[in-house]
């Protein structure tokens, strides 16, 4: 229907009803919503917009849901006209560049069982190398300053050191170094003796020979580090040995109970001496190359030789 010049006072009339819904320009190129005024909107010209309705319940509102409700205001209910309707677009949304909403990069933080075992593993070879002095008495806040951590993964492995033997706990002042005399050497040697000896020949009386060579990697590990003069890396590829072979017998307590009884051990002093502390541990990873070979061939008094002179030297 063409309009007329009475349209203007209508609209005019329309827009006095409503003093606080006031006329404000459009921004340029602004559109007004399909079906406000059918008679401008189908005309394409610039018309006031409207602010969206409230949201109820996290529901959204389509302009076509807007022009659906009656105007109980006005009177009167919008129709929205066929010719001007606009249709819902039922793609989904463009995903949104990845820039914009791209969350953190979260690094991933040292475990707290892996901070204690590098802690565990320092202070041990402070230990062997006399770094750490028997009788003295050191503070974890004192040793987390100079191995450049907290305090509290110190204070873990100084309590496992305790339960070794290796520091004794001083109330309100830190750990004491333990003095290991000859006397506690020679209870520990015979301790080892008693445990290791006959469990390894017996499981030598029905291990197949070829079964031994399984444990030549860590002979030859032994000896590779002895060779450096590393007593803390040889305390660990010694230690490695002895539970790979004392694995054999299939007897896991034996296991656990013999490294703590070696571990309690390898803390007698180190010749002063750096070719001296070679030539120490080089002469002790050559008995478990002997040793396998003893046992490929069961030669039993052999085997029994040469692992009493081994845990008692």
């Amino acid at each position: 229907m063409e309009q007329t010049a009475a349209d203007a006072p209508v609209r005019a009339g329309r827009a006095a009803l409503h003093p606080h819904r006031p006329h404000r320009p459009a921004p340029a190129g602004e559109q007004h919503p399909a079906g406000a005024d059918d008679d401008q909107g189908a005309r394409g010209e610039h018309v006031h917009s409207e602010p969206p309705p409230p949201q109820i319940g996290g529901g959204t509102r389509t302009p076509a849901d807007t022009r659906r409700e009656p105007d109980e205001r006005a009177g009167t209910a919008q129709v929205p006209d066929s010719r001007t309707a606009q249709v819902p677009d039922s793609r989904p949304p463009a995903e949104s560049s990845p820039g914009r909403h791209r969350r953190p990069r979260q690094t991933k933080q040292p475990e707290r069982h892996s901070v204690r075992a590098q802690v565990l593993a320092a202070l041990r070879e402070a230990l062997l190398s006399g770094e750490l002095a028997p009788g003295e008495v050191y503070s974890a806040p004192a040793l987390a300053e100079s191995l450049g951590v907290s305090a509290t993964p110190v204070r873990e492995a100084m309590q496992r050191l305790v339960c070794e033997g290796a520091v004794e706990t001083v109330p309100n002042r830190g750990f004491r170094i333990a003095v290991c005399s000859d006397r506690d050497l020679a209870e520990l040697a015979e301790i080892r003796v008693l445990l290791e000896i006959p469990s390894v020949l017996e499981t030598a009386r029905t291990m197949p020979p070829e079964c031994w060579e399984s444990l030549r990697p860590y002979a030859d590990e032994t000896l590779a580090v002895a060779d450096l003069g590393d007593r803390a890396a040889y305390a660990d590829a010694d230690c490695a040995f002895h539970c790979a072979l004392l694995e054999l017998t299939g007897n896991r307590q034996l296991v656990a109970i013999a490294a703590d009884i070696q571990r309690r051990a390898q803390r007698r002093p180190a010749p002063t001496a750096p070719s001296l502390r070679t030539q120490e541990l080089v002469r002790d990873a050559s008995d478990h190359m002997a040793l396998l070979d003893a046992l490929r061939t069961r030669d039993l008094t052999t085997v029994e030789r040469l692992m009493r002179a081994h845990v008692t030297a």
